[in-house]
């Protein structure tokens, strides 16, 4: 069998590649409003990646991370272009990163915190995704605040709309964006985690692992879009 071969075998047996993308991360993927087209760094290395394979693609979008790390367990899809962490490497394989994204705090316009260092004190309720890689950071270096879980960046948001805590964890640009569509609210200055952006694929997949590793490396040394 071909090393082609052996590659589509595990993520594109059917010949599609099956690539699920975070739709709450508009820094890596978002929909173009007047193509209707996928766009960002996500999307275009999938399109680069199934066409160095010359097969299909078909870019699976889900809300969250998380729920990209439940549809795994159902087999939705092949690769998927999700955060790097320590945590779930012992269900995937993680190529290196091809974007690096920060995460910061979204605080009401009236909150007395001012940066990053101020919201780690005793009083302070931070609303934080369960299952978001800057979640597993941020509880690794919190001491004093209280961490609140929620099943998804969205509501974390909304907790801090409603008053239910004093911050909300995200990642910048997407506070940032929240900030422009919501008046009365400004993100913290300074950022509390850095989280690198790969593909990972099911740790069974030993060949794709490799291609994929050797692969990012060289788009991220043609010095292709990397933010």
């Amino acid at each position: 069998m071909s090393e082609r071969d052996e590659l589509l075998t595990e993520i594109a047996p059917a010949g599609v590649i099956r690539a699920a993308v975070n739709m709450s991360n508009a820094a890596l993927v978002r929909l173009d409003p007047v193509t209707g087209s996928l766009t960002g760094p996500s999307a275009q290395i999938a399109i680069e990646l199934a066409a160095e394979l010359d097969c299909g693609l078909s870019l699976v979008q889900y809300g969250s991370a998380a729920d990209i790390l439940a549809a795994a367990e159902g087999n939705e899809w092949d690769v998927a272009f999700i955060a790097s962490d320590p945590s779930r490497a012992d269900r995937f394989s993680f190529s290196p990163p091809y974007t690096t994204v920060t995460a910061s705090f979204l605080v009401s316009d009236s909150s007395p915190l001012g940066s990053v260092e101020h919201v780690d004190v005793e009083w302070v309720r931070i609303a934080a995704a369960r299952t978001a890689a800057y979640t597993k950071q941020l509880e690794r270096k919190v001491r004093n605040a209280i961490v609140l879980h929620t099943e998804n960046p969205a509501s974390a948001l909304d907790m801090l709309v409603s008053s239910q805590c004093d911050a909300a964890a995200g990642l910048t640009e997407s506070l940032s964006r929240f900030c422009e569509e919501n008046p009365g609210f400004r993100v913290v200055e300074g950022t509390f985690s850095k989280v690198p952006q790969a593909i990972a694929v099911h740790r069974r997949c030993i060949h794709a692992s490799t291609f994929l590793s050797d692969f990012i490396q060289q788009h991220c040394c043609a010095g292709k879009p990397s933010n």
